[in-house]
């Protein structure tokens, strides 16, 4: 059975607040919402809205001028009917993750990052308005097939297992790195490299994967794996790591490039694709068969062309993932 779907969010009012969710929804939603990430606002106790722009020039602050774009009347007339007739899109966000992904301004309030910049612009070009749903990484395959949103926008990489439940409009390049201690007297890159260290690691993710089966590669030669590490948030690994207690936290190279623009006790190392042995791309994640997947990869490439995708990268420091293109994946054309 289909959800109901939740009345419309104005367009001008999600303009004009920055996507600002009131203090009852927030209430309301059965996700845990996170603290401000390390490193994301002002270095007190308490959420500031104050600019918002620290060292690494990006603005942080709740009120920040939202990048739009213009609708296409002719990639909205693809869209299935029932979207279509909403007039809405669903944007599932992970609610926990890292700036400069998804992450609460200084205000504490106010859902800000790149990913949500882009799906904004998409719905833009689709000619719907846009509807910010907050989930976690490990609900929201259940929610997104549960109808609860038509797309997830969560640095999601496309690969084999997904393909069978979800298809995919490609709008990053995938990569992972290990950010360090300053001046770590190591090089972490490829799984000889990680033999014997303690590296912290995200629950159910592509880079946990990524270490499992380096570890696998490294007790079949005969050499000692590495020992891995979950916290429950950035602010809690980046302690461990600061601390001495983990040699190296291997996630999203977006979100550490972040940290490391922001703070200087941390630098980066290596860079891995987020589909490795092979290559992935991160994607807006669809339930397979919705119809959703390919006018959302036509409002992508109109995007694109029109410049507000390069701005939203280049307001985020992420043009290092910047695609030419974007492209439909789904199990029968991964």
């Amino acid at each position: 059975m289909t959800p109901t779907r939740q009345p419309l969010l104005s367009r001008r009012a999600l303009a004009a607040s920055g996507l600002l969710l009131p203090a009852a929804l927030l209430a309301a939603c059965s996700d845990p919402v996170p603290a401000a990430p390390a490193g994301a606002g002002s270095s007190d106790s308490e959420g500031s809205d104050g600019g918002g722009e620290g060292t690494g020039g990006i603005d942080t602050s709740g009120t920040q001028e939202l990048i739009r774009s213009t609708a296409d009347a002719e990639i909205a007339a693809q869209l299935p009917a029932e979207i279509a007739e909403s007039g809405t899109l669903r944007v599932g966000i992970n609610g926990t993750s890292a700036a400069p992904l998804s992450f609460l301004a200084d205000d504490n309030q106010t859902y800000i990052g790149s990913e949500i910049d882009i799906a904004r612009i998409v719905a833009d070009k689709l000619g719907l308005e846009f509807e910010l749903k907050l989930t976690t990484w490990e609900n929201w395959p259940l929610k997104l097939e549960a109808g609860e949103f038509d797309v997830v926008h969560a640095n999601i990489g496309v690969n084999a297992e997904r393909l069978e439940k979800f298809d995919f409009a490609s709008y990053r390049a995938a990569y992972m790195s290990f950010l360090v201690k300053k001046g770590a007297d190591f090089w972490l890159e490829d799984a000889d490299s990680i033999s014997g260290r303690i590296i912290a690691v995200g629950n159910a993710t592509n880079q946990e994967r990524i270490l499992t089966d380096w570890n696998a590669e490294l007790e079949a030669a005969g050499k000692e794996p590495a020992e891995l590490k979950n916290y429950s948030t950035d602010a809690d690994t980046l302690l461990a790591l600061g601390s001495g207690r983990v040699d190296g936290y291997l996630s999203p190279y977006a979100a550490l490039s972040f940290i490391t623009a922001r703070r200087d006790d941390f630098e980066l190392q290596g860079r891995i694709n987020a589909g490795w042995p092979d290559e992935t791309l991160v994607a807006g994640t669809f339930d397979r068969g919705s119809g959703l997947a390919e006018p959302y990869a036509a409002a992508l490439n109109a995007v694109i062309a029109d410049g507000t995708y390069a701005q939203v990268l280049e307001r985020w420091q992420i043009t290092d993932e910047a695609l030419t293109e974007s492209r439909v994946h789904t199990k029968e054309k991964p």
